[in-house]
């Protein structure tokens, strides 16, 4: 294996009171003038409604991740008035220099000064005291260690979801973000969409009576690593890539870090397929998952909890993945609506009649409650989501939670691994969401989307294999 470079950050090591004492953008202006800032102060900025926002209020950013979601995010931050990008950081060299390219065509158009730092390091672009807020976009086996060392270094942060590989990780990122007082908005942009917030508060105020059952498709679980292998890129660092991850099997493939050009000029052809993988991935239940769970067990109040038994398909002639919550909901990933059965999705049903909702997509069957609507999204047009983003700029302006708070990512993450867990054992498993335990079955608990031990010399700081938050 090729050897590291460089070695995982300390900044788990130092004391809370050091390491959440993160620079205020007031302290950092008064540093300009030393040549530390290298950023143009533009004397205000103005939100849609014409307030002035006042340059000590500027969100300095770094970006943590450049693939084909780093830039997408990119996009709708940009559209954030007030909104600066200091660096940025990918184990790619090209994706780094795409990304510093599309920013620096940014800044020109904006007026400010084209200037934004690479990194292949994430540790170098934490240390940077100009730096308020980083966006996380890596591969999510690298989401939890980011997070944490951000934390410590005082930054808040955009963390696209799901929010960890595991479940102890999320709750080490929890753990993190409040020991440091920091904000995280999960980068789950159906919080802040029309349609999604029209289900939540249709389903919450009784609307379609007590919710039995809710019907969520999502897609297949992920599958063994079955890519042959292939030579590194030179402009690929794989071995930082793979970072904590302790699997012998996992070996370097184009599908798994997508390859862009700069000459000619070529983007990814598909997404990162580590997706789809269980070394590297937990497959859709993680990808739509994390998205369609989350906005179901938003509208039945279980934000922050989740269900307490898991039962695979085919166990004991199970057709559909079952959830079962401790209130008596039920609910499975299965199609949610019969004329587009492939579709990701969500159906609640209640004793008063059904909602089903999707992107772009709402329908009751009571019209009275809900006039119904349906519109084509474009391949790719939902991860632009500047609303989402807005409301992490706003929550960092006020220091207070965003629509999408860390627990409600942790409670989300843990649901979704939950569901791998029981697939691969094939029986089910039983969680107490309280208690965050499996009370007893050590068999569950030994599961690698519980807790595996990281390669060396990576440590996940805040939680261990026991749970002890």
């Amino acid at each position: 294996m090729e050897k590291q470079t460089k070695k995982p950050s300390a900044l788990s090591a130092q004391p809370k009171s050091q390491a959440g004492s993160g620079m205020s953008r007031r302290d950092f202006l008064g540093l300009a003038g030393l040549g530390l800032a290298g950023l143009t102060i533009l004397p205000s900025w103005k939100t849609p409604d014409g307030k002035k926002i006042a340059p000590s209020d500027r969100v300095v950013l770094g970006f943590v991740g450049l693939g084909q979601q780093g830039c997408s995010d990119f996009r709708s931050f940009s559209a954030c008035p007030g909104i600066q990008v200091a660096a940025c950081c990918d184990v790619d060299s090209i994706k780094r220099e795409r990304f510093r390219r599309i920013v620096a065509k940014w800044q020109k158009d904006s007026g400010q000064n084209e200037r934004c730092d690479q990194y292949e390091f994430y540790e170098e672009l934490l240390e940077r005291k100009d730096i308020d807020a980083i966006e996380i976009a890596t591969p999510d086996h690298w989401h939890a260690l980011v997070a944490i060392h951000a934390c410590e270094a005082g930054k808040d942060i955009y963390c696209q979801k799901p929010l960890a590989y595991t479940i102890t990780e999320g709750l080490a990122v929890q753990a993190a973000v409040r020991a440091n007082h920091r904000i995280l908005q999960m980068g789950s942009q159906q919080r802040s969409s029309k349609e999604f917030q029209q289900a939540i508060a249709l389903v919450r105020s009784g609307g379609i009576g007590h919710i039995d059952k809710i019907y969520v498709r999502v897609g297949d679980p992920p599958k063994p690593l079955d890519l042959p292998e292939m030579p590194v890129p030179a402009n690929l660092n794989f071995n930082q890539w793979l970072g904590p991850l302790n699997d012998p099997k996992i070996h370097y493939h184009p599908d798994l870090c997508p390859p862009i050009s700069l000459d000619p000029d070529q983007n990814e052809k598909l997404w990162g397929a580590w997706r789809w993988y269980s070394e590297t991935g937990n497959g859709y239940p993680a990808d739509w998952g994390a998205h369609m769970y989350d906005i179901a067990q938003a509208a039945i109040g279980m934000d922050g909890l989740g269900p307490v038994e898991f039962i695979p398909q085919g166990y004991n002639g199970t057709k559909y993945g079952t959830m079962k919550y401790a209130n008596g909901i039920v609910m499975t990933e299965q199609p949610y609506r019969e004329d587009n059965p492939n579709a990701q999705g969500i159906q609640f049903i209640g004793d008063k009649g059904w909602l089903k909702v999707a992107r772009g997509y709402i329908e009751c069957s009571n019209p009275d409650l809900l006039k119904k609507q349906e519109q084509q999204i474009a391949a790719g047009q939902y991860e632009v989501s500047s609303p989402h983003m807005q409301n992490f700029i706003d929550a960092i302006r006020a220091h207070k939670d965003p629509i999408a708070p860390v627990e409600y990512g942790t409670s989300t993450n843990t649901l979704c691994c939950l569901f791998n867990i029981a697939r691969e054992l094939k029986r089910p498993v039983k969680w107490n969401p309280a208690l965050l335990s499996f009370e007893g079955d050590k068999e569950a608990a030994a599961h690698r989307l519980y807790w595996y031990e990281y390669r060396r010399p990576y440590k996940l700081p805040y939680c261990d294999k026991r749970n002890n938050c």
